[in-house]
């Protein structure tokens, strides 16, 4: 499969690095360009150029990442390109992977950035004097996020429900997940440096659970039922409506930076008012940088989730991404709390899908890491806390780094149980890999919990800089 994507992109862009035509497109001139890019690096034996310009040149590159956990690392073909109108610009990326197990995703992403707005500056006014200051950015326009994707994937973990489970209830199961919708994001400008935002999402699910029958664990069928597993019989279709906040200063001169964020989904499902529930999230992360040029976090609210372009609009004739010899010369260290808080809401007979419900242990259905040293998907509930903390800090001339980290939480059935009582730990240390603009790689080794130790290998599923999938849950 590698072979054929590689050889597809040589036949392309060998075909396309031709003398431009009097009167071509857009697209044609950015396919055109990249030829060149790829004829310049590739063909003349430049390993680092040429991994640049398969891995992260636009319009046309490699898409690689891991799915979600236990279902492999995927690798396909993404198609980014733009669109600058007047007042609009609008940012389209296509998608598609497959990992070897079977599994797959696929989708497209349209981002809608109003650029006829200015940025509001601060002025400093001294006894009656006008005397204006360097500029000083206090919020930067809204986006708006359209999206349709599809996902299949062949293995997912399930040991039943809430923080009393055993390792012997492991089974398997199968997913399919089709999510359709947007979502807005809208600055306040009267917030000033809190840098206020408000959310705003709405997007249908339609999700297909099926067994699994090739593990050395059984199917999910074979040892839980509609009882012990909510929504294991049929799931019908959801409509999630969702509203939130979003802080996001820099305090003390950026020495600490807040992403503070507050949101309520409503999870309704038109065919079948027994499964739709409600959900509070609370997420408050903390970033202490050492250095004063951080450049360990991405920008997603100008990229799509192929993108890594670090200014708004590119020139198709320039590459977009950072470069891998860029990013070994930068320093970056920071230290990062965080404390998650997921509540479900039901009334009347209403349960929450176990499918929707959020887990802690390895990595979650999103590819996210909590209480790692657990196996993944293990603690899975309707409320769910966790509290986490970690350092990080780059090698010399290299674009890796360092990592230790530190994890808490619980899972519970119920709200009433979450409390600071009877919590599961995990300790993990390990290597991250931040090369240009290539997807985030971190290696992961984890102990502590009395389950024994777990080792974790992720590619981000999106480029370094490039905008988060809507959660799969």
């Amino acid at each position: 499969m590698r072979r054929i994507m590689l050889a597809s992109l040589f036949l392309f862009n060998s075909a396309m690095a031709q003398t431009a035509p009097q009167h071509e497109s857009a697209l044609h001139a950015e396919f055109r360009l990249e030829g060149g890019r790829f004829h310049d690096s590739c063909l003349k034996f430049s390993a680092a150029g040429c991994a640049q310009v398969l891995f992260t040149d636009h319009p046309l590159h490699i898409a690689v990442g891991s799915l979600a956990p236990q279902n492999g690392f995927a690798a396909g073909l993404a198609l980014v390109t733009h669109y600058d109108a007047s007042k609009y610009l609008l940012k389209e990326n296509f998608d598609g992977v497959a990992s070897p197990n079977g599994s797959w995703r696929a989708g497209a992403y349209l981002k809608i950035i109003p650029t006829a707005m200015k940025p509001v500056t601060a002025v400093h006014v001294n006894r009656g004097t006008p005397r204006r200051k360097p500029a000083v950015k206090l919020f930067a326009p809204p986006y708006f996020d359209l999206y349709a994707q599809g996902i299949s994937l062949n293995k997912i973990g399930f040991f039943g429900l809430g923080p009393s489970t055993s390792q012997t209830g492991r089974t398997f199961f199968g997913m399919s997940e089709t999510i359709v919708g947007g979502d807005a994001n809208l600055p306040v400008s009267k917030s000033g440096r809190l840098n206020l935002s408000l959310l705003g999402e709405i997007n249908g699910r339609f999700v297909s659970i099926r067994g699994n029958h090739h593990e050395n664990s059984p199917s999910i069928e074979a040892l839980y039922d509609a009882a012990s597993a909510p929504g294991l019989v049929s799931q019908p279709g959801f409509v999630r409506f969702g509203e939130g906040l979003r802080l996001k200063p820099e305090l003390f001169n950026a020495h600490l930076n807040l992403d503070y964020l507050a949101k309520f989904q409503q999870f309704v499902a038109p065919g079948d008012s027994t499964v739709s529930f409600r959900r509070l999230t609370i997420d408050l992360a903390h970033e202490i940088p050492i250095y004063r040029l951080v450049t360990s976090r991405p920008n997603p609210i100008n990229n799509g989730p192929d993108e890594c372009a670090e200014q708004l609009k590119v020139a198709a004739d320039k590459t977009p991404c950072p470069t891998i010899k860029s990013s070994s010369n930068n320093r970056y260290g920071t230290l990062n709390f965080r404390f998650l808080l997921t509540e479900s809401y039901t009334s009347g007979a209403s349960v929450v899908p176990f499918y929707f419900q959020p887990t802690l242990g390895g990595s979650d259905i999103n590819g996210n890491a909590s209480l790692p040293s657990y196996q993944d998907y293990r603690f899975r509930a309707p409320n769910v806390m966790l509290l986490h903390g970690d350092f990080e800090h780059s090698l010399p001339k290299l674009p890796m780094g360092i990592f230790v980290g530190a994890d808490t939480g619980k899972a519970a059935l119920t709200r009433g149980d979450i409390d600071f009582t009877h919590l599961r730990h995990s300790f993990s240390t390990g290597l991250t890999l931040r090369a240009g603009g290539f997807p985030l790689v971190y290696l992961m080794f984890a102990w502590g919990g009395r389950e024994g130790n777990h080792f974790i290998a992720n590619v981000n599923t999106s480029l370094l800089g490039g905008s988060a999938r809507p959660s799969l849950f």
